[in-house]
C-alpha cells in the first residue's frame, strides 16, 4: 500500500476511543432516563402471580411512587443502571462500531440492511453477556420498592446488590436470565442499530436533511419505536427471570418459555407488552441522547485529535 493511498484513507478514532464513547454515551443517556426504567420494570412486574395489577398505569406508578418512596425514589436503581451502560453498552456499541468501520468498503459504501443487522445482534448477545451482574441487579432495585418492607432486599448501591447476591444465592446467580437477556439484546440491537443507521442513511438521501442533532434525533426516535415493539416480549421474560425468588427451594420459573406461557394465561396475550408507554419513553429518548451524545463525541474528537 503506497502512502498516498494510506493518506488518502479517513483517519479514525482507536478502538479504545470507540467502547469509551460507547460506555460514556450510554451512561450519560441513563442519567435522565432512569426514572422511566423503574417504571416500565415495576409495570412489567405488576399483575406478577395471578396478583391485582398494582399500576393501573403508568401515570398511576408514577404517582405511587412518588407518594410511597419520595422524590428520590424515582432514582432507584441508579449505580446499577450506570454500571449497566458502563458493561453493557461500552461493549455493544464498541464492538458495533469496529465491525461497521471494518465492514464498509474502500469507497465509503456502508454495510446493507441485513449485515448491519447481523452486526448489531453480535454486538448485543456479547454486551449483554457483560453487561448482565448489573442487569441483575438493576431490576432487583427498582423492583424493591414495590414490596412489603419485611421483603424488601434492600440493597444499598450496585457494589452491594453485586457482593451480597454473590454471597447469599452464589455467583452464578448474577448471570441469572442470562439467556433471554442475550435474546433481548439480539432483538434490541438488530432493531435498534440496524434500524437507527438505515432510517438516518434515508433521511440523508432525501436531500431535506444534513448529518446533524435534528436528523440524529429523527433517526432515533424511529428506531425506538421500531425496537421497542420488537423486544418487548422478550424484556419480560428477562425481568421476571431476574426479579424471582425461589419458592420451597425451588425458582418461581423453569425458564423464559414458562414465564411466556403464564403472562398469557393469567394476564392476557397483549400483557406481553404491558408498560409500552414508560418503555418506549425510556427506550426512545434513551436511544435518542445516547446517539447524540455519541456523535458529539466523536465529530469533537475528529476536530480536535484526529484533524489537529
Amino acid at each position: 500500500m503506497t502512502a498516498a493511498s494510506e493518506s488518502a484513507k479517513p483517519k479514525t478514532s482507536p478502538k479504545a476511543i470507540k467502547f469509551l464513547f460507547g460506555g460514556l454515551a450510554g451512561m450519560g443517556a441513563t442519567v435522565f432516563v432512569q426514572p422511566l426504567d423503574l417504571v416500565k420494570n415495576r409495570m412489567q412486574l405488576s399483575g406478577q402471580g395471578s396478583k391485582a395489577r398494582e399500576y393501573k398505569t403508568s401515570l398511576h406508578a408514577v404517582a405511587s411512587i412518588l407518594r410511597n418512596e419520595g422524590i428520590g425514589g424515582i432514582y432507584t436503581g441508579l449505580s446499577a443502571g450506570l454500571l449497566r451502560q458502563a458493561t453493557y453498552t461500552t461493549t455493544r456499541l464498541g464492538i458495533y462500531s469496529i465491525l461497521f468501520e471494518r465492514l464498509t468498503k474502500a469507497d465509503g459504501t456502508p454495510p446493507n440492511f441485513f449485515m448491519k443487522a447481523l452486526i448489531g445482534m453480535t454486538a448485543g448477545a456479547t454486551g449483554a453477556f457483560v453487561g448482565t451482574p448489573a442487569e441483575v441487579a438493576l431490576i432487583r432495585m427498582t423492583a424493591d420498592g414495590r414490596l412489603p418492607p419485611d421483603q424488601r432486599r434492600g440493597y444499598s448501591n450496585v457494589f452491594n446488590a453485586l457482593i451480597r447476591i454473590t454471597r447469599e444465592e452464589g455467583l452464578r446467580t448474577l448471570w441469572r436470565g442470562c439467556i433471554p437477556t442475550m435474546a433481548r439484546a439480539v432483538v434490541v440491537n438488530a432493531a435498534q442499530l440496524a434500524s437507527y443507521s438505515q432510517s438516518k442513511q434515508a433521511l440523508l438521501d432525501t436531500g431535506y436533511f444534513r448529518d446533524d442533532i435534528l436528523c440524529h434525533f429523527c433517526a432515533s426516535m424511529f428506531s425506538g419505536l421500531v425496537t421497542t415493539a420488537a423486544s418487548m416480549p422478550v424484556d419480560i421474560v428477562k425481568t421476571r427471570i431476574q426479579n424471582m425468588r425461589m419458592i420451597d427451594g425451588k425458582p418461581e420459573y423453569k425458564n423464559g418459555l414458562e414465564v411466556l406461557l403464564k403472562v398469557v394465561r393469567n394476564e392476557g396475550f397483549f400483557s406481553l407488552w404491558k408498560g409500552f408507554t414508560p418503555y418506549y419513553a425510556r427506550l426512545g429518548p434513551h436511544t435518542v441522547l445516547t446517539f447524540i451524545f455519541l456523535e458529539q463525541m466523536n465529530k469533537f474528537y475528529k476536530v480536535y485529535v484526529l484533524d489537529s
